[in-house]
């Protein structure tokens, strides 16, 4: 088995990966997704995800898709993991652990004090797998979500009328200026808690 970066090659894989794991969590016709949207947001000048693939006797096995983001409480950034995947027939052969494991060895490289996720309340496998790996579930913490319909009227809401706007200069687009590139490492003497 091996694990390597993805790159702009990887998007079709990236995609069927995203597919099959929503087929997975029963929800097989969520993804709207597209290869532009992946190879724009993720191998651009500024991506806003990193991505790894494993590999298994040189064909696609699984992968691991990240991003950064940021706590207040402890003043440091972290990694959120979007998908974690293992084709079916692959599973048992150490192949999500490795992928866990490699996504924590960046956090840890780039100064990240946590890497969170989140899983399915019924998928047991994988609650059983991540508690194996040391996760610790925050059950009293509620996911949140605004998106669509309700997105655009928030966005629009009369709390926002007034506020300074946040419009970016005719003809740049958000990607280029929302995301960071990669954090560098932060020296260990740094990370300690």
């Amino acid at each position: 088995m091996t694990i390597r970066p993805a790159t702009a090659s990887d998007v079709t894989q990236i995609l069927a990966f995203v597919r099959a794991l929503a087929a997975y969590e029963r929800a097989p016709d969520a993804v709207i997704a597209t290869e532009e949207g992946l190879l724009r947001d993720g191998f651009g000048p500024h991506p806003y995800y990193e991505c790894l693939i494993a590999e298994q006797d040189g064909k696609p096995a699984g992968f691991a898709l990240y991003f950064y983001n940021y706590s207040t409480w402890e003043g440091r950034p972290g990694i959120y993991l979007e998908d974690l995947f293992v084709e079916p027939a692959l599973r048992g052969l150490g192949i999500g652990k490795a992928l866990l494991q490699r996504v924590a060895a960046a956090a840890m490289e780039r100064g990240c004090r946590r890497l969170q996720w989140v899983v399915l309340d019924w998928n047991k496998p994988a609650i059983d797998f991540y508690a194996a790996m040391g996760a610790e579930f925050l059950d009293e913490w509620r996911n949140v979500r605004v998106s669509g319909e309700a997105l655009q009227r928030l966005a629009q809401s009369q709390g926002a009328q007034g506020a300074p706007s946040l419009r970016l200069p005719l003809g740049e687009n958000v990607g280029e200026h929302a995301s960071r590139p990669i954090p560098a490492p932060i020296p260990a003497e740094e990370t300690a808690p």
